[in-house]
């Protein structure tokens, strides 16, 4: 049997849940529900915000006078709703079990607590559906159970894993996965240091070299620009004798 909804297709309230037979004059001519939101026309008729809109969105003209509405001129009554609001309704999971009563402006808060609302398993992965009230009894034999550890060391459990787990166990094995993570870690880096070390022993050596050679270009530069001032005076020798002759 499909559940019965606190609120019409259309937009009243089904008039199945309340307590007490709603006044006729409660009821939206449009969805034949109690009054949601009501609203009042200018010829005094009065509906269901929602219903109203829809209706003049075809044609608009009243649904009981037919005299014309213009959708501006619709005002909201504040004081029914709150009377409406506390209009004693009977639990949409009754047909499940439920037997409390409440106002109607308390039905969100009560089906947020309800025993007997259906709701999916919180277990990802999980696709059940049952009552609240049967949560803890279905956490126990989900396969899909999963938490933290209790004590607080971070492992996430599961039913076939939570009686085999140890703490302590499980810590040191996490630690010793780190200290040879670590390891590894700094035997790379070592390597990496040497390669480092030995690039920069090649590249002193070929700086090095290179200042070598600049130093012995630098040195047959100096031998030349000598060479070069030497021929120029023994060549000018000759020439101031024969002048003098």
């Amino acid at each position: 049997m499909a559940d019965r909804e606190v609120s019409t297709q259309s937009g009243g309230y089904d008039v199945e849940l309340f307590v007490d037979t709603p006044d006729c004059d409660l009821v939206c001519t449009i969805c034949q529900g109690v009054l949601r939101c009501p609203v009042r026309a200018a010829c005094h008729h009065i509906f269901c915000k929602k219903c109203i809109l829809q209706w003049l969105k075809r044609q608009e003209t009243c649904p009981c006078c037919r005299k014309p509405v213009n959708s501006s001129l619709i005002f909201l009554m504040f004081k029914l709703s709150k009377s409406i609001g506390r209009m004693k309704i009977k639990c949409k999971n009754e047909i499940r079990g439920c037997s409390k009563t409440f106002s109607l402006s308390e039905q969100y808060c009560h089906s947020m607590s309800c025993l007997y609302e259906l709701i999916p398993c919180p277990y990802q992965g999980c696709r059940a559906q049952l009552l609240r009230r049967d949560l803890d009894t279905h956490a126990r034999h989900c396969d899909h159970w999963r938490q933290p550890c209790h004590m607080g060391c971070g492992t996430i459990l599961s039913h076939r894993t939570q009686a085999q787990h140890n703490c302590y166990k499980q810590l040191r094995q996490e630690y010793e996965a780190s200290q040879r993570n670590h390891k590894a870690i700094a035997t790379t880096l070592q390597r990496k240091m040497r390669r480092m070390q030995s690039t920069m022993t090649h590249m002193k050596r070929q700086i090095g070299l290179i200042c070598e050679s600049l130093e012995v270009m630098d040195d047959l530069h100096e031998v030349e620009e000598e060479d070069l001032g030497e021929s120029s005076v023994n060549s000018g020798t000759p020439t101031s004798n024969n002048s003098n002759g």
